[in-house]
């Protein structure tokens, strides 16, 4: 504008209120007190649904403020500039709004692209700068100080948006954004609000707004080939409306996907065409809530009824518009602020220059009261037609959001969320049920109550016998077993809904479609998102695979034949102890008989007599323990000392042997075939395994077996044909397997095998998920609360088990190892009896030899050492004298043999004298034979004396 009608102006404002002063005068009193037009510049974007709306919207605000507060002195004098949707363009017209037309505010301007410039523009001259539709959280009203927001920031829908996602159980989605400043804005909030609920963001998808067709239909390609199936969109219109024709076009808009609208795109819902919304048919779209009101109602008669004036009749225009009734309430809030802040035209702005460039940003003055205007409308506070008009540190306070699923051309309001109460999906209704307290079920994309992203469970079909594990019926497909009732349970322990289907993993003859690795395969190519069934948790799947917490425990064990207990019962009693114990016991009994037959053979008569009987003496005395029956006393205290440690050994012994043969008479029917994996490899035995089953590879690469004895079998009699041949008649020795199948065996097979283990440790049955799955750590704690619930496991084993109790609690007795006692057993025993033996009998022997040296080495000086030792040994056999036992037997002796019996009998001195006489006063060497004889031969050549038999 030139100078020349900048000098105008004065003129015009006195024409003005002469104008209205005349009208006043007229009749029309609502003008009365208008006396000042303030200048107030808009910058909007004509062209945009948004901008064309928000024209009419602030036109019918100055008409009805105006019609209400008629007696204010102050009018707004709308100026309005076009941006034509370029942040150049936008911040020109925003500079010589404030140069040249010297406006007291700016409304908008409508991008929040545009909004970073024409906001430092406002900084300079003081102007503050409204906008109803900037929404980018990166402008912030607190950090520029003359920007007022007069809608609501874009990150307080977050919260709402994760609410909903936590509400339906997502924990994977992909965000679809444009690449501008509102569409990045957002992003870092979003990303933060759905890591607080688990919620991981798959993929991010930025589309440029002048992205062609080709270009989207090619990031949708890209989407549809990842398996991605909820979305998040956050854009404008113009961009979103492009997205979701091309959606449908790439049948993303059918059933099993779910998406999910922000504000901005969700408030402009309805100026958009047919076509648009036939595209978006399953649609949920998050807003703010308008609440009704009386003035509400009465704007929207007035709204339509002049559009019908003007011949305007498409659903575009005809409904109400968020933006727009942000734009009615922003221009009411200026005007009472301009007339609270008595603001007038002239003197308005201070100039720092003159120029006739309409952007010179040097000649831009600085108003005055920009100050005291712009803290007026910060304190501005009235019922507005998009509620409770009411700015909080710059911007609208949000109150509530309402959650809409969009159906044919309507939206279907479906729930409400605010920050006291959060969005409740209603477990216990149908999905055709309506809940007035809780969040109605919606129509998804591809017209179906059934909730997108249900969880493909695949399940394998498994062969007759196993069948309580996961059991398939077909037409229809119905799943049933221990597994799906654990896994079902697991869910409902969920904090969250999960919806679900089970997928056989069948071919065309609904047989199994491969092995259980060829299974899991399935979930890399997304074909499944997980797995259940009777899967084992084994290390090398896990490196393309996530397990969860074991719902079973198991090890790998051997189920073999049972013995035949009549073809084994004549030998039983020789299986308590081992043979290596027994050829021990019998040793040691020997050796003791020996060492006591040693000690006492001199000092004893019942250990002397013809070599036979002395002999069987031995073997007799000391076998005669076990039962403490020997009849023989013993008389030296070294035999004494043997006696004692060696009935304690013997005690032990049958004390043991007794116990171990009681319970094997007990368990006898129990005792398996083959119990030592060792001897079956080392004899080269057959031994089967279930198809398609990891335990082939584990008697491969962990036990040592030869792949040559492996067979496969599949079913539950095939293992019993097996067992029952042998591995001599084309069957095997035993059959390697899980516990929990081999509980199912038994249940049928119980009298005739047994298990015998475990053999190997395993993780045990788990349920399989996607690399990565955000579900697992959820699943994990579910599977804690399922299996540590008493009641449950007693329900699953009375379910399923029940049957088996009796034939596991038998087998559970049995082990790997030979129930007979070894020598380790009492290697402790034979080593203090026999060091008590060696030690007895050294001393003896050492006592012996000491005592007949002397008199050799007189007797004999010449003679060699050796020659000496055998001469002591040859008194080995003779009696010794000296010993108590003998010495009152002696002195019986001369008594009956005296030559006179008719004579008086000598008395006890007598008798002592003699026998002092005849042991010490010669020095005789006394020698008795073995048929009792007592002969004895003096030193210095005296003749021998015979003595009579002993009577005794």
């Amino acid at each position: 504008m030139s100078m020349t009608m900048t000098n105008q102006k004065p003129l015009l404002s006195k024409f003005q209120s002469f104008l209205l002063l005349s009208l006043s005068l007229c009749g029309y009193e609502p003008l009365v007190m208008a006396n000042e037009l303030i200048p107030v510049g808009v910058v909007l974007d004509l062209k945009s649904p948004v901008g064309r709306v928000a024209k009419r919207y602030m036109s019918m605000a100055l008409s009805d403020f105006y019609a209400v507060n008629h007696y204010y002195s102050t009018r707004l004098s709308l100026l309005t500039k076009d941006s034509g949707n370029d942040v150049i363009a936008a911040a020109s017209a925003a500079l010589d709004l404030m140069k040249n037309e010297e406006v007291q505010a700016i409304i908008g301007p409508q991008w929040s692209a545009q909004a970073k410039f024409v906001i430092e523009i406002g900084r300079k001259a003081q102007v503050p700068i409204i906008s109803f539709s900037a929404t980018s959280p990166s402008l912030s009203p607190s950090q520029n100080q003359f920007f007022i927001r007069t809608t609501q920031d874009d990150c307080v829908q977050v919260k709402a948006i994760a609410n909903i996602v936590d509400t339906f159980g997502w924990r994977e989605i992909v965000l679809i954004y444009e690449d501008t400043d509102y569409g990045n804005g957002l992003i870092p909030y979003l990303l933060d609000a759905l890591q607080e609920i688990d919620t991981r963001v798959r993929y991010r998808s930025v589309i440029h707004p002048s992205s062609n067709n080709t270009e989207i239909i090619k990031e949708l390609n890209k989407l549809k080939a990842n398996h991605a199936r909820i979305f998040l969109v956050h854009m404008t219109a113009s961009l979103g409306s492009k997205l979701f024709v091309r959606a449908k076009e790439a049948d993303m808009m059918s059933e099993g996907y779910a998406w999910i609208l922000t504000t901005g795109l969700s408030s402009l819902l309805d100026p958009m065409g047919s076509k648009v919304m036939d595209s978006m048919q399953g649609v949920l779209g998050i807003r703010p809530y308008i609440p009704p009101s009386k003035h509400l109602k009465d704007f929207e008669r007035k709204w339509k009824r002049n559009l019908t004036s003007i011949k305007i009749k498409s659903k575009s225009t005809t409904s109400l518009n968020f933006f727009g009734l942000w734009a009615y309430d922003t221009v009411w809030a200026l005007a009472i602020a301009v007339e609270k802040a008595g603001c007038i035209v002239h003197s308005s702005f201070l100039k720092q220059n003159a120029s006739n460039n309409n952007v010179d940003l040097a000649a831009l003055g600085v108003f005055e009261k920009g100050t005291r205007l712009r803290n007026t409308i910060l304190t501005t506070k009235f019922q507005g037609l998009s509620g409770n008009f009411d700015l909080v540190k710059g911007q609208l306070e949000p109150s509530a959001f309402e959650l809409f699923n969009v159906i044919g051309r309507i939206e279907r309001i479906i729930g409400h969320w605010t920050r006291e109460t959060n969005l409740t999906l209603n477990e216990n209704l149908s999905k055709n049920q309506i809940s007035e307290d809780k969040l109605k079920h919606p129509i998804w994309p591809g017209d179906t109550p059934e909730q997108p992203t249900k969880l493909r469970i695949g399940v394998p079909v498994l062969k007759e016998g196993f069948l309580d594990f996961v059991k398939v019926e077909w037409d229809p497909v119905i799943v049933s077993g221990f597994s799906i009732d654990v896994f079902e349970d697991v869910l409902r322990a969920l904090p969250f809904h999960l919806t679900y289907e089970y997928i056989p993993y069948a071919n065309e003859t609904r047989q199994s479609n491969g092995t259980y690795d060829q299974l899991l395969g399935e979930i890399n190519t997304l074909k499944y998102d997980a797995v259940v069934g009777d899967i084992t948790i084994v290390a090398r799947r896990s490196l393309y695979v996530d397990f969860t917490l074991p719902y079973m425990e198991s090890v790998v064990s051997m189920l073999v034949l049972e013995k035949d207990d009549e073809s084994k019962n004549l030998w039983i009693f020789l299986k308590p102890l081992s043979i290596n114990l027994w050829l021990t016991t019998g040793v040691a009994f020997i050796f003791t008989g020996l060492v006591i037959w040693t000690l006492e053979h001199r000092v004893n008569n019942d250990f002397r007599g013809p070599p036979k009987q002395q002999l069987g003496l031995i073997f007799w005395f000391s076998f005669s323990t076990l039962a403490f029956a020997q009849r023989e006393r013993v008389v030296n205290n070294w035999s004494r000392f043997v006696l004692i440690v060696w009935i304690f050994v013997v005690l032990i012994l049958t004390q043991s042997y007794t116990a171990n043969l009681t319970s094997m008479l007990t368990v006898q029917r129990l005792q398996p075939m083959c119990v030592d994996v060792k001897e079956i490899i080392k004899k080269g035995y057959y031994v089967g395994y279930l198809k398609e089953s990891f335990v082939k590879e584990l008697l491969i690469d962990q036990l040592g077996f030869n792949e040559s004895n492996l067979k496969a079998y599949e079913t539950l009699e095939e293992y019993h044909e097996a067992l029952s041949r042998g591995t001599y008649n084309d069957g095997v020795a035993a059959i390697f397997n899980e516990i929990p199948y081999i509980k199912l065996y038994l249940a049928k097979y119980c009298s005739r095998y047994t298990m015998v283990g475990p053999i190997y440790k395993i993780g045990g049955f788990g349920f399989v998920f996607r690399r990565g799955s955000p579900l697992v750590p959820y699943i994990l704690r579910a599977i804690l609360n399922v299996t540590q619930d008493k009641h449950k496991s007693l329900e699953y084993e009375k379910k399923y088990f029940s049957s088996q109790t009796t034939c596991v609690d038998q087998s559970t007795t049995i082990s790997s190892h030979s129930p007979s006692l070894g020598v380790d057993s009492f290697g402790g025993l034979f080593i203090i009896a026999g060091i008590s033996s060696l030690v007895s009998l050294l001393v003896y022997v050492f006592k012996f030899f000491y005592s007949y040296w002397p008199v050799l080495s007189d007797d004999n000086p010449a003679d060699s050492c050796w020659s000496k030792l055998v001469k002591i040994a040859k008194h080995f056999y003779l009696k010794d004298l000296s010993s108590y036992t003998f010495k009152g037997e002696e002195s019986r002796v001369h008594v009956v043999a005296s030559p006179n019996v008719f004579e008086p009998s000598p008395g006890i001195d007598d008798m002592q004298n003699h026998t002092r006489n005849s042991t010490e006063g010669s020095n005789d060497v006394v020698i008795h034979d073995d048929n009792g004889n007592l002969s004895s031969s003096s030193r210095h050549g005296d003749a021998s004396m015979q003595d009579v038999p002993n009577s005794s």
